[in-house]
């Protein structure tokens, strides 16, 4: 094992390219795309494409039953071509819905529950390389019934799997769920580390 020490990591150390040109090239209701130049400290210009969200951090709920069980939901991703199962996950109707709002909406809408109890545990940036879009994951527990609705023209009534986080954690590691707020979200749960987590 190498013993070097090697300096602090410092996340906010000055930039080795200097942006010279931004354009938007996109607006929609969830981002916006833009053309970016940018110019390096050898002189040599490059363009990116940057996408910039404009409703906020998405949101994501993992939600635990009293009998210990994890609501999934079975999702169509145009993107991909494929299903998914994910925990309830969104946006933004608007700039005022703050994310916990949203956490309680996408968890009835999608999944069937109300939480009594619901916090925020963690919070990620999404695809750095080319977006500046977190996702807030929160953590519900409490759960009672409620009423869904349709989640979107992809998946008009999607399907709720209720598995344990033994399960969950195994379709983790056998590659069946590959949603990374999913991923990211189970993987905190079977560690433990959600144990003393309260509203």
């Amino acid at each position: 094992m190498n013993n070097t020490t090697y300096r602090s990591f410092d996340p906010w150390r000055p930039s080795p390219v200097k942006e010279t040109v931004r354009k938007q090239t996109t607006e929609t209701h969830y981002f916006n795309i833009d053309e970016v130049s940018y110019e390096s400290n050898d002189g040599k210009q490059f363009t990116r494409y940057c996408i910039q969200p404009n409703s906020g951090d998405a949101v994501a709920v993992l939600a635990v039953t009293d009998d210990g069980r994890i609501p999934l939901v079975e999702q169509y991703r145009i993107a991909s071509h494929r299903w998914t199962l994910e925990i309830p996950g969104g946006h933004a109707k608007n700039r005022d819905e703050q994310p916990a709002d949203v956490a309680r909406r996408k968890l009835a809408d999608e999944a069937g529950f109300t939480a009594a109890h619901l916090t925020q545990f963690a919070r990620f940036l999404n695809t750095p390389s080319y977006s500046t879009q977190h996702t807030a994951i929160f953590y519900a527990t409490g759960l009672t019934p409620a009423d869904r609705q349709s989640i979107g023209p992809e998946t008009p009534r999607s399907d709720v799997r209720l598995v344990s986080v033994d399960e969950a954690y195994q379709m983790v590691i056998n590659g069946t769920i590959v949603d990374a707020k999913t991923i990211i979200a189970i993987l905190r749960l079977k560690s433990g580390s959600l144990d003393n987590v309260t509203d």
